[in-house]
């Protein structure tokens, strides 16, 4: 593990480097971390052609945190890595991940961008977010309530029925997400704008760089529709469906599609 400090506010940034080639910095979605996220297999698969960063987000496994949050200093935590791989990246997000990279390419080094399913809500093919989710978020982290906040994510943020976050809440891994539900508002704040059923911007003219923008073909419709969206209004996208892959995508699927784009 490395670290580098955020310019802006001073915040440590965790980080771990591997492979040989060119830089490549990989952004998790909400509540990952490094050793609890699908990019730790991504950069295992993608080492063996770029220089892949993996890093903990700010308030996630080794990192540190400044209040108050606000986006644009996860962004100045990027530009610190970018600055450390060199000053010039190939950059991936994933999830709400995504939303982050995709931000941060409107003004980072970035040579290519690539995106795996940020969570846009484009039409009423799923029940849009409340417009007071984020505030009732942020009252039952301020009393204390992480698994209470962490369920209202799930299901009103994800979309996951109850039943099936039920079950989640008996899993060993729940303790973790509750470990980190104070950062769930960070990923909300990255996408809630995105999430109230209407279209996207007409277009999106301050992302100029070449970008990928992919979903799974056994992903939930309304998100496939939220991908689809976003590759119509960058300027410079394509867009690719991975055939019999979800959310959860796996590494050795979205590799080889992120390797042909990146070097191409």
């Amino acid at each position: 593990m490395s670290t580098v400090i955020s310019a802006a506010d001073g915040t440590e940034i965790a980080y771990t480097r591997a492979g040989s080639g060119p830089a490549l910095v990989l952004v998790d979605g909400a509540m990952c971390y490094r050793g609890s996220s699908p990019n730790d297999a991504l950069a295992k698969e993608l080492a063996t052609r770029f220089t892949v960063y993996t890093y903990d987000r700010r308030g996630r496994g080794e990192s540190a945190d400044t209040g108050p949050y606000a986006v644009e200093r996860e962004v100045e935590d990027l530009a610190a890595l970018v600055k450390e791989a060199g000053g010039e990246v190939f950059l991936f997000g994933i999830s709400s991940g995504a939303a982050l990279a995709l931000e941060a390419a409107r003004s980072l080094p970035v040579t290519k961008l690539a995106l795996y399913e940020p969570p846009f809500v484009v039409d009423g093919s799923r029940p849009r977010v409340p417009a007071d989710y984020p505030a009732r978020l942020d009252a039952a982290l301020a009393a204390g309530k992480r698994g209470t906040a962490v369920k209202m994510f799930m299901t009103e943020g994800v979309g996951l029925s109850g039943a099936m976050v039920a079950m989640m809440r008996i899993m060993p891994f729940w303790a973790k997400l509750k470990r980190v539900a104070h950062t769930i508002p960070y990923d909300t704040a990255l996408v809630v704008e995105h999430q109230s059923g209407t279209p996207l911007p007409a277009a999106w003219p301050e992302v100029k760089v070449p970008t990928l923008v992919v979903d799974g073909g056994r992903s939930p419709a309304w998100m496939r529709k939220g991908v689809s969206s976003l590759a119509k209004v960058l300027p410079s996208a394509e867009y690719r469906t991975l055939t019999g892959q979800t959310h959860i995508v796996k590494a050795a699927a979205l590799a080889p599609a992120l390797a042909d784009f990146y070097l191409s």
